[in-house]
């Protein structure tokens, strides 16, 4: 409710009420899935989001402002039989309040342009999961792809960073160019991901993560920086994620050395 109130939200208290009521009966209604995270980090997540549509659309209803949120941080990752059942929730808690259609007109042109060059299918799916990935993108510094192999996965994050160079290149939208670090976190060992002091010098040698993240933090440019894992996550290697992945985004490296992510920065999982 504070935090609403600090957004500039008037009807906090109510907004705050229904955001808590949502997360209730989706945790009982709902299929209990190991990803479905009904905590504080989802509530902070929906916050964040209410916060940026406000700055946005200042004088628009604010049930539909929380609408927006809601759903743009929520529907990404709920399974399809879950989807009518959470549609269902927000229609209760929320009567009789219509959402506007998302303007994406000029991102889906530059989308259809990257798909055509790339030679792809721009499917219905296809697209909304872009457009969910790239709503995620500005909500969250760390989010995760998951799905089966073959599932379009990779694409999906090539072709919204293609079409977010092309609006950069037109100047629409007020984006920026994209810049990819692909890692993939299982094919070395945890010395050579995040950094290990040699046995016989005891001298400090970064690993490949220490290093990259590192030239994307301090890197001042305006551009985006995706630091993207592209491999199994399993708890011996995403434990030290964890101070990066919280409220923190500070990567703790053994030698002592934190380094703070930018705001430019969004570590992505692909699993």
């Amino acid at each position: 409710e504070i935090i609403l109130y600090s957004f500039g939200y008037l009807e906090a208290r109510d907004m705050a009420r229904k955001l808590v009521a949502t997360y209730k009966l989706c945790s009982e209604q709902l299929s209990s899935q190991s990803h479905y995270d009904y905590g504080m980090r989802a509530v902070i997540s929906v916050l964040r989001a209410a916060g940026a549509v406000k700055l946005k659309f200042p004088d628009k209803d604010e049930s539909v402002l929380m609408l927006i949120s809601l759903k743009d941080v929520n529907l990404p990752k709920f399974l399809a039989p879950d989807i009518p059942l959470f549609n269902n929730i927000l229609s209760d808690l929320f009567p009789g309040v219509v959402l506007p259609e998302p303007d994406y007109d000029y991102m889906r042109a530059s989308v259809m342009k990257e798909c055509a060059k790339a030679n792809l299918q721009p499917t219905p799916v296809f697209m909304e999961k872009l457009f969910q990935l790239y709503e995620m993108i500005l909500v969250r510094h760390g989010l995760m792809l998951v799905g089966y192999s073959y599932g379009a996965k990779t694409c999906i994050y090539q072709m919204l960073a293609g079409a977010l160079n092309d609006l950069k290149a037109q100047n629409l939208l007020d984006e920026n160019k994209v810049k990819i670090v692909v890692i993939n976190p299982k094919s070395i060992y945890m010395g050579q991901l995040y950094g290990q002091f040699d046995p016989v010098s005891h001298e400090w040698q970064d690993g490949v993560l220490a290093k990259k993240f590192r030239e994307c933090a301090v890197d001042t440019s305006p551009d985006r920086k995706w630091v993207m894992f592209d491999g199994p996550v399993d708890a011996i290697w995403i434990e030290n994620m964890n101070t990066v992945l919280d409220d923190n985004k500070k990567l703790c490296l053994m030698s002592g050395e934190i380094i703070q992510m930018s705001g430019t920065m969004n570590m992505i999982f692909e699993v």
